[in-house]
């Protein structure tokens, strides 16, 4: 007997759908918004979930991350009268086990439900698999648990798996972990650059050559395809590898066989393949950049990285987990943070992902040499101005740009790290407007610059003790 959760603001249909998953001798709860549904799901321990898309609070899609972020989540069945096939890829993407249109015949329900059911009992079934070992990798937000979960699939698996993000979020690490964590992990991880390949050194590099083989071949070299063999081999930046090789490397993904430039002899290579790119590889088919043939082999397994701003419930163990090595690494006391620091943080958008908040934290460990506490001061002046000004931007719904003003106005710009400039340029806001929105991005200069040390603060404002907590209050601020 199995527990099913219906997810429905159609009450008529949740009648039906009860009835009949209650002949079929298993229990069943419903739920008619989102929030409720999801209520549900952490509390209660189901084997099922029909979903409908569009609900009262919102799209029934946006919690799947959440539902697969359950300590045993449940099979999701799509079931919506939206005929939408984006929204099909959207949540097949999103691992979802199957997408069913309304009305469905009872007997495809009922057909649906009894193969999901099937799945859910033999994954269930399995042997618990060792621990993974995660150590190199932080993430805790529900899209990265997401990840993980694939990651472990990855490593129990000789799959080849394709990593897709942005540059930065950490694809080499990832596949690296899943190396680590696989039945491969006694042998090599090769790393090639494809995009660091001259197109004229490609097939030496990857296959290697013989002496002779060309005027530089001075002597024997074992390419990086050999050195894989028993280990995983890396493709970094896969969409960059050119397509005079996409067809000789095919061959060497189906076969596991190649032969180095100059020699007769062909040479076997039994290596895993693990890929990455930031680029869209469907697209680069449909311009006629990439080979659809060996796009299908190296994708038999896809993980998606999310881009640091889309998961900032991550950044303050980031931060920390990049501080602490930091610290280790400079003969460094372990830090502490300031009160203002992962605010900050959250408050920038990471253009560059995990790896500028790693470069940026490894600058301000730097400037603050040997201070126990790390504070917003300590982050790139660049890094400070755009969180200021996208502050003053949400407040004032004014732009604020780089230009500068009269010389009149210029002592009064400075404050905040040069936030104010060109703001006498435009359309201004009210003068009572302005004012609240000037002390508070003062009061804020003035805590980070003082390093939150009250007495400096009194010195630096003139304010009064009292005045100056009256002012906290107001703006919701604290040390």
């Amino acid at each position: 007997m199995a527990n099913i959760l219906i997810l429905d603001d159609d009450f008529e249909i949740c009648e039906t759908m009860e009835s009949l998953i209650t002949r079929l001798t298993h229990t069943c709860d419903h739920a008619h918004t989102l929030d409720v549904g999801l209520k549900l799901a952490r509390k209660n321990l189901y084997d099922v979930v029909f979903l409908d898309v569009r609900l009262p609070d919102g799209n029934g899609l946006d919690i799947l991350p959440d539902l697969m972020a359950l300590p045993e989540p449940p099979e999701v069945i799509i079931l919506t009268g939206q005929g939408d096939p984006d929204g099909a890829e959207l949540a097949i993407k999103g691992g979802v086990w199957d997408y069913l249109l309304k009305p469905s015949s009872v007997r495809e329900i009922s057909l649906t439900l009894g193969r999901a059911l099937k799945y859910h009992e033999e994954k269930a079934g399995k042997a618990a698999i060792e621990s993974l070992d995660l150590s190199k990798v932080v993430g805790h937000s529900t899209s990265m648990q997401a990840s993980f979960k694939l990651l472990a699939q990855a490593a129990r698996s000789d799959s080849n798996v394709l990593i897709t993000g942005e540059t930065g979020t950490g694809k080499e690490l990832f596949a690296s972990t899943i190396h680590a964590n696989s039945k491969r992990r006694g042998g090599r991880f090769v790393v090639v650059d494809c995009a660091g390949l001259a197109e004229s050194l490609v097939e030496s590099t990857l296959f290697g050559h013989r002496k002779g083989a060309f005027t530089s071949a001075l002597a024997d070299r074992t390419g990086l395809v050999k050195l894989a063999d028993g280990g995983t081999l890396f493709l970094d930046e896969v969409g960059e590898l050119p397509l005079s090789i996409q067809k000789t490397f095919l061959r060497v993904l189906q076969e596991r066989t190649f032969r180095p430039v100059g020699d007769t002899r062909e040479l076997t290579s039994d290596f895993r393949l693990v890929a990455a790119t930031n680029r869209d590889l469907d697209k680069m088919v449909e311009k006629g950049e990439f080979r659809s043939d060996l796009l299908f082999r190296i994708k038999t397994m896809r993980i998606h990285l999310p881009p640091l701003a889309a998961r900032p419930d991550d950044i303050r163990g980031l931060a920390e987990f990049r501080v602490k090595r930091l610290c280790e690494k400079y003969g460094m006391e372990e830090k502490s943070f300031g009160s203002d620091f992962f605010s900050t943080l959250r408050s920038y958008s990471w253009p560059g992902n995990v790896r500028e908040l790693f470069n940026i934290l490894e600058r301000a460990v730097i400037a603050s040499g040997n201070e126990k506490t790390l504070y917003t001061m300590h982050l790139s002046r660049t890094l400070r101005i755009q969180v200021a000004k996208s502050q003053i931007k949400r407040m004032t719904g004014a732009e604020v740009t780089e230009e500068g003003g009269s010389e009149a106005d210029r002592g009064v710009r400075k404050i905040g790290q040069e936030i104010f400039e060109d703001i006498f340029d435009r359309e201004l806001p009210s003068l009572r407007e302005f004012k609240g929105v000037a002390e508070k991005v003062y009061l804020g200069e003035l805590i980070r610059q003082c390093g939150g040390q009250l007495p400096r603060i009194l010195e630096v404002s003139q304010l009064s003790r009292s005045h100056f907590y009256s002012l906290l209050k107001k703006y919701d601020l604290s040390l």
